[in-house]
């Protein structure tokens, strides 16, 4: 059973840093993508940034500048540097993969709160 867990969320001021972690495990070999997806209250969940295997990424317009996303093939792990934090980057941030046969997973999600 693939499991997705997600580390790093918490409370921080406008202009601070947070950088989340996200570990796949459970037997999920050959993953393609890895990314973030965020969701506020009361809006659809939204991407944040993804990353293929060859460590192609793609950004949100609103997060180009400031997140930085990698990831460690050998260790199945994503990671997302975040910047500059403002309130409106609050939100609950969920881990995503897609294995090469199109397969999806998502981690149960982590709290970023932007506040002063």
């Amino acid at each position: 059973q693939v499991q997705l867990v997600e580390s790093g969320g918490g409370l921080v001021q406008p202009g601070g840093t947070l950088r989340l972690s996200c570990a796949a495990s459970g037997g999920i070999i050959n993953i393609y993508v890895m990314g973030w997806y965020r969701q506020a209250p009361g809006k659809q969940r939204e991407l944040v940034s993804t990353i293929t295997r060859g460590s192609r990424t793609n950004y949100a317009d609103s997060m180009k500048g400031r997140f930085t996303i990698s990831r460690d093939n050998a260790k199945n792990t994503v990671y997302l540097q975040m910047n500059s934090l403002e309130p409106e980057d609050t939100a609950v941030y969920y881990c995503y993969v897609k294995s090469y046969v199109g397969n999806d997973y998502w981690g149960q999600g982590t709290q970023v709160t932007v506040s002063s």
